[in-house]
């Protein structure tokens, strides 16, 4: 040990930030691992047969699951989802309430990203008045967007919000409703429906493991040289101080 000497204060940086970098490289891994999973069950529900309303209300596991409607929307009460971004360019999610007529159960339905280049107007949009026969599937995030700011309860329609909680849209409208979002596939009834199934895939996930792993690695490797370091100009030291008494 005399030969290794880094100090109190870079040991004590060490031992915090060592284990929080390898902590957070495993964590990355685990998040790439998911996302994987994602992606895979979304694939395989994606290419299945839809089922029906009724169904779709007794799947335990209802993510991606796709799902054949026939009813109408509601076009007074409909959402806007806010800061939804594509290819560059601002805009909105226009999600409406969808009755189905064979199970009786209401759906917000998803139709499409609507460009919103000018704050200062409305989003223009249609809503169809005859029913309709289409379909759709049962989006659920991964997990809970962040918000800095919650969306205020209650307001005039169409309501501009950040994010979609169905449950406290349906209890505020006095319906029995699907607590998750629906996503319409293409058609007559839609606009632009290509939506990335997660915002970050599995292989930035593991990029950005590699780099915590790269950067703990580093850091071990100058608390190593340090400790030689500083041991060799010590021994040097105390070496010139023998020699000058001598």
């Amino acid at each position: 040990m005399k030969r290794f000497r880094p100090g109190i204060a870079p040991t004590l940086v060490v031992l915090v930030l060592l284990p929080l970098m390898v902590s957070l490289g495993f964590w990355q891994l685990s998040r790439g691992q998911e996302k994987q999973a994602l992606l895979e069950n979304y694939a395989e529900r994606r290419a299945a047969e839809p089922v029906s309303a009724e169904q779709l209300q007794e799947t335990l596991d209802p993510a991606f699951r796709r799902v054949h409607l026939r009813g109408a929307f509601d076009a007074e009460h409909s959402v806007l989802l806010d800061n939804r971004m594509r290819d560059g360019k601002a805009g909105v999610e226009l999600l409406q309430p969808f009755h189905d007529q064979a199970s009786g159960l209401w759906l917000w339905l998803n139709r499409g990203w609507l460009p919103w280049p000018d704050r200062r107007t409305p989003p223009a949009f249609t809503t169809p008045a005859q029913p309709l026969s289409l379909d759709a599937w049962v989006y659920v995030a991964p997990g809970e967007t962040f918000q800095l700011h919650a969306d205020p309860d209650g307001g005039a329609w169409p309501r501009l919000l950040t994010a979609l909680h169905p449950a406290a849209l349906w209890a505020e409208l006095g319906r029995n409703g699907f607590t998750y979002e629906l996503r319409a596939e293409a058609g007559p009834a839609t606009y632009a429906t290509h939506w990335p199934v997660v915002a970050m895939g599995p292989e930035k996930h593991l990029g950005y493991a590699v780099q915590w792993f790269a950067m703990a690695l580093a850091l071990c490797g100058l608390y190593l040289y340090l400790g030689w370091h500083n041991a060799r100009e010590k021994h040097h030291g105390n070496s010139h101080e023998s020699t000058q008494h001598v």
